[in-house]
């Protein structure tokens, strides 16, 4: 009996179970291209829905060739933060001086004319070195701050992709919220109050804080952990809103440019541009909460009773040109900083791809 030829089937599209075979495929797969083609109730499908099946598994073999786009979330959170310390070190003067810009408020008479001024004025009072004050601190977050936010999108993302690695951009939207969620509670706030109170009390005629960590050791001392929470309501909201913008628009512009063929590589440059529009519609998106965040960490967060109250003074004292103060050194800083963020991270991912294998 074992001499007898085994019956053999003919298939009227090409058959994707033979060419996995002679592919090398794993099992896994191969199983995976043996879906049925009996129903369980109406016989054999139709000759559409026969062609339909097969189109999927020719997507899937393609898939498997070539390499589905999926980023381990452990090499996301060391590129990550490799990203945001570079970055963070090229683009910290503008957001000292959007951070002076927004501090000086029109109850004091304002002691800058506009970015220039501010620029002029630290340099004179403090040297160059005074542009780069509460670099620490903004330094020490911005590492574990990108590293969570790579790693808990691409955790998210990864169960949402199709067999190709490709991301919906609806979806992109909401990993990017959780994203930005994760990063504001864990890292964001606690390191943004610091620095913007630090930056804060270098514009006082008497500056208390000697430095970082003295700093961080007297905002404790005098006003507990909780004194590194001011202002967590905008701080999630803003990042929220920032991280599911920026991938959003990262996301839809990358699926655009590769089209149908997601294995099309993205130059540096290529992704710079996506990376500095999507930073551009982040800014324009959410600079009022960005405002009332830095409002509610500086030292005088006292005077506001909660986030509400304080945008309403500000709606009511300053009027809602108020909200946009510090756009355009916000607009060039972030801009510079998603593209530099986005292009090492990028970079960073396909060398750890070379010397670390994963599945």
């Amino acid at each position: 009996m074992s001499s007898l030829p085994k019956p053999f089937s003919v298939c009227e599209a090409p058959c994707e179970s033979c060419a996995a075979r002679r592919q090398g495929l794993s099992s896994a797969l191969h199983q995976r291209l043996q879906s049925p083609l009996l129903g369980a109730s109406t016989g054999l499908v139709s000759l559409r829905d026969h062609r339909r099946l097969c189109e999927g598994r020719r997507n899937l073999a393609a898939a498997a060739i070539g390499g589905r786009k999926i980023t381990h979330p452990g090499k996301a959170i060391l590129a990550g933060g490799i990203a945001g310390a570079i970055e963070i070190c090229i683009t910290f003067p503008t957001e000292y001086v959007k951070t002076q810009l927004q501090l000086d408020e029109r109850a004091n008479p304002p002691r800058y004319r506009g970015i220039g001024d501010c620029v002029r004025l630290t340099v004179q009072d403090h040297g160059l070195r005074g542009l780069y004050r509460g670099l620490s601190s903004l330094l020490y977050g911005s590492i574990p701050k990108s590293a969570v936010r790579f790693g808990t999108f691409e955790m998210l993302s990864n169960p949402m992709r199709d067999h190709t690695g490709r991301l919906d951009n609806k979806r992109s939207l909401l990993c990017g919220l959780g994203a930005g969620i994760a990063e504001a509670v864990l890292i964001v706030c606690p390191m943004e109050t610091l620095k913007v109170k630090l930056i804060h009390d270098q514009c006082s005629l008497r500056p208390r804080y000697r430095g970082f960590f003295h700093g961080v050791s007297e905002i404790i001392r005098e006003q507990g952990l909780r004194g590194t929470y001011q202002g967590l309501t905008p701080t999630v909201l803003k990042q929220g809103t920032n991280q599911a913008i920026r991938f959003y628009v990262m996301n839809a512009l990358r699926n655009w440019y590769k089209g149908d063929d997601p294995r099309r590589e993205m130059h540096p440059i290529v992704t710079a541009m996506f990376g500095a529009t999507a930073g551009a519609a982040s800014v324009f998106g959410n600079t009022p909460l960005d405002v009332v965040k830095t409002r509610m960490q500086g030292l005088e967060a006292y005077r506001y009773k909660n986030t509400l109250d304080c945008a309403f003074q500000i709606l009511k004292h300053e009027g809602p040109q108020a909200f946009y103060k510090g756009t355009v050194p916000r607009l060039g800083r972030v801009c510079l900083d998603v593209a530099i963020v986005f292009v090492i991270y990028e970079e960073v991912v396909k060398l750890l791809n070379d010397v670390w294998k994963t599945q």
